[in-house]
């Protein structure tokens, strides 16, 4: 059988800002949404001369080469459900080794992905670190170009199915950080499970692309008020 290909944005052999401990992290290139305030937009093509394609076995001999110093491995993105087969076979790959199975196997997404993407990675995965852009859909659709019913619907599935490690909120003054968004959003996720981890990403220009080069930045103050009313 022919060995199944992921477009490869980027690897990082040890990082300890991509889920809990210090993991392994594959950034598959390719997303479904177009954010304005994307850090990595070179990621966005699915297909592109930066991108590496490499197979599990590949990407199993990188891991094997950074134990035993990580507790697990995450796969980003770009979007990283774009490519879930891949995932599904590398995962699958990581469980069934003797020497790798301890690792724990987490996905950074968007939260673009219908339940039976979800159903299907659930097998091998976790836990998912889910970014919500906005709660608002007409502002969700601002920033992305898509809507985020999808997303809503993929934060419940995987609640329900146990897999949701938790939701991490892009803040951006001015544009998705108002109290009453914050409440609302709190209380959106809330009450779907009342001890929801959230984290709270500052939005900050650092390689963001053209249109949000001059949105202001997340202070020290704003975090203040965020962290107040979120928990």
């Amino acid at each position: 059988m022919k060995a199944r290909h992921a477009q490869v944005a980027n690897v990082i052999p040890f990082s300890w800002v991509d889920g809990p401990g210090n993991r392994f992290v594959l950034f598959l290139q390719g997303c479904n949404f177009n954010c304005l305030a994307c850090h990595n937009p070179q990621t966005i093509p699915l297909h592109t001369r930066r991108a590496r394609e490499l197979t599990v076995s590949q990407i199993l001999d990188q891991i094997k080469e950074s134990m035993p110093y990580i507790s697990g491995v995450t796969v980003s993105g770009g979007e990283a459900t774009v490519q879930h087969e891949f995932i599904a076979e590398l995962f699958t790959a990581i469980k069934e080794s003797d020497e790798l199975s301890a690792l724990t196997t987490f996905i950074d997404s968007n939260g673009n992905a219908s339940a039976e993407v979800w159903d299907q990675l659930a097998k091998v995965t976790d836990g998912v670190m889910l970014d919500l852009k906005a709660l608002d859909e007409q502002r969700h659709i601002e920033l992305t170009g898509n809507t985020n019913s999808v997303v809503l619907d993929s934060i419940k599935h995987l609640q329900k199915l146990g897999k949701l490690y938790e939701v991490r909120l892009l803040l951006i003054p001015g544009i998705n950080d108002s109290d009453q968004q914050l409440i609302d959003t709190a209380v959106w996720l809330k009450n779907i499970d009342p001890a929801m981890r959230i984290k709270i990403n500052a939005f900050k220009t650092h390689g963001v692309r053209a249109a949000a080069k001059n949105w202001p930045e997340v202070c020290d103050k704003d975090m203040s008020r965020y962290s107040a009313i979120i928990s």
